[in-house]
């Protein structure tokens, strides 16, 4: 038996989903990356995603759109990445519909995005889930007691 590494196993796109996991923020940073592997890329926006119907944004895609890349990526269709629709990125990624609107929206690229500039709005996602993360376990850990009536 030949012993491969997983970077091995996942170049030739044999990796199953239920052999490997990701998480959200490990997910996000390879986005990033595969992003930034060709910075001066232009890819298609979507056009104003905030104002569709949630059913008909989830629906929304391009075939040149920052999404495009991630689902172009063999690891992330072995994760369970099922196509390159708004409404799977959002959760495949875990972002919400104003994270994945900074992205990838009309209203703050024009009609196209340098890789580089996606990139940097996926690297901000992250930065927010990190500051999210830091809030909420700095409350879990502070005790409040209670007033009690007179």
């Amino acid at each position: 038996m030949k012993h491969q590494t997983i970077d091995g196993i996942r170049s030739i796109g044999a990796l199953r989903s239920d052999m490997v996991s990701a998480s959200k923020r490990e997910r996000l940073e390879r986005w990033a990356q595969l992003l930034e592997r060709n910075p001066e890329s232009h890819f298609s926006t979507l056009q104003e995603t905030e104002y569709q119907a949630p059913v008909d944004r989830d629906l929304m895609r391009h075939p040149n759109s920052p999404i495009a890349v991630a689902y172009a990526d063999s690891y992330f269709r072995a994760l369970g990445m099922k196509d390159d629709t708004y409404g799977e990125a959002k959760l495949f990624f875990g972002l919400s519909d104003r994270r994945l609107h900074d992205v990838l929206c009309y209203c703050h690229h024009g009609n196209s995005v340098t890789a580089r500039r996606a990139a940097q709005a996926v690297r901000g996602a992250i930065a927010a889930e990190s500051r999210r993360a830091f809030w909420s376990n700095l409350m879990g850990r502070l005790h409040v007691p209670q007033l009690r009536g007179a």
